[in-house]
């Protein structure tokens, strides 16, 4: 298995968790990247088909996931068994996941944000990878159940590194000190 290079704010894997990777082609982060943005691009296909499934349902949450990175990682959708530099105690994933859901539904019988939704769920960091897209990907979904437009998340890629991810990143940070506000700017830049 070759090593890859973590992009900044890229979640690290551990041996286990790489050595799930299913394409044998891949040699560089490059092609891993590419691989994973067809993958992603099914999982957006698949998504947009399941109009009348309850979104804010661990179910849904983990098949969104799994039709994600289903051709990338043999791990996709199963929630992760290791801590990693961000998000809660492995241990706490399903018990932390299953509250945001249940507040979410709350937030949005009360008009609140699904980028709030996005934050926590890019916090609670359940997979061993690929949380901020599919947290970006879920919010979208949400707002698009909610009959608004899908948010543009800077109307840039966000893998690697860049002026995009950097903001991304910082507006992130922002929501981690209370501070949603530069969030909602950077999901509808």
């Amino acid at each position: 298995m070759t090593a890859f290079v973590d992009a900044e704010g890229a979640t690290p894997l551990g041996p286990d968790e790489a050595r799930g990777l299913i394409p044998a082609h891949i040699a560089t982060q490059a092609d891993l990247n590419a691989w994973e943005e067809a993958n992603i691009l099914q999982g957006v296909r698949w998504a947009a088909r399941q109009r009348i499934r309850e979104l804010l349902d661990e179910g849904f949450v983990r098949d969104l996931h799994r039709k994600m990175f289903d051709l990338t990682w043999a791990w996709a959708g199963t929630l992760r068994s290791s801590n990693k530099n961000i998000g809660v105690d492995w241990t706490q994933v399903s018990m932390r996941l299953r509250d945001l859901l249940d507040n979410t539904r709350y937030q949005v019988e009360h008009r609140s944000t699904a980028v709030s939704f996005h934050h926590r769920l890019v916090s609670i960091h359940a997979f061993p990878n690929g949380n901020g897209r599919h947290a970006r990907l879920t919010a979208d979904e949400l707002v698009l159940r909610l009959a608004r437009p899908r948010f543009t998340w800077g109307s840039n890629s966000l893998v690697g590194s860049g002026d995009p991810r950097t903001r991304y990143l910082d507006a992130l940070r922002a929501a981690d000190a209370g501070e949603v506000a530069p969030l909602l700017r950077f999901a509808r830049s």
